[in-house]
């Protein structure tokens, strides 16, 4: 099923729960727009905390562990473009939508603090998307290729770099400038994802018992 397929069946899926939702049957109008933002909120937000839970602490640990290491890492700057695009994206509509929702100069102080970690996911994503990521991509690229003059790079899991970053300079001014560059990174995607999850609990605050 191509990725076309996938969307239509999802959308028609919503359509399906919009139409059958008790709250529909008693409404003159289907459409409104406060309902509609609060969707667009709900599944822009979900689908950000999901990506990032998924790429941060499941998918990437499990192709670490079972791809060679550069085929893992060439893999890793095809993905992260993609990644920090949709969770960008999904953000911004997230605040688009809190805020539109949530007037700044009515809010209350807890919502003004929301879209306060909305607007810090947004940028930390940003950051990575525009700056981190392109730096440590090329970083990666230069670092296999000196690895491949030294015949490695193609094993499973821990590398062999420090073994030989020890008896070749150029290799270990590398992999402390690779090192650094992608510790900004790692450390921006973290913040990005206790900004939701922070937000995941307000949500769940709103929840009828």
């Amino acid at each position: 099923m191509g990725w076309l397929s996938r969307f239509l069946a999802a959308v028609a899926f919503l359509a399906i729960g919009v139409i059958f939702s008790p709250e529909t049957f008693g409404s003159n109008s289907i459409v409104q727009l406060p309902t509609c933002l609060k969707l667009a909120h709900l599944l822009s937000f979900s689908t950000a905390f999901g990506a990032a839970l998924w790429v941060t602490f499941i998918g990437g640990i499990i192709m670490f562990k079972n791809l060679p290491r550069h085929q893992f890492g060439n893999l890793q700057s095809k993905m992260f473009h993609a990644y920090f695009w949709l969770v960008s994206v999904c953000c911004a509509i997230s605040v688009a939508s809190f805020g539109y929702l949530h007037p700044w100069k009515s809010a209350s102080t807890a919502e003004k603090y929301q879209l306060g970690f909305l607007l810090s996911s947004l940028s930390f994503n940003l950051a990575n998307l525009f700056v981190f990521t392109p730096m440590t991509i090329e970083m990666m690229r230069q670092r296999h290729k000196v690895e491949r003059e030294q015949n490695i790079g193609n094993e499973v899991g821990w590398s062999k770099n420090q073994e030989v970053a020890k008896v070749n300079p150029k290799l270990a001014a590398m992999n402390k400038k690779f090192g650094m560059i992608h510790g900004f990174s790692s450390l921006a995607n973290i913040m990005s994802f206790g900004s939701l999850a922070i937000h995941s609990w307000y949500l769940a605050g709103k929840l009828n018992p």
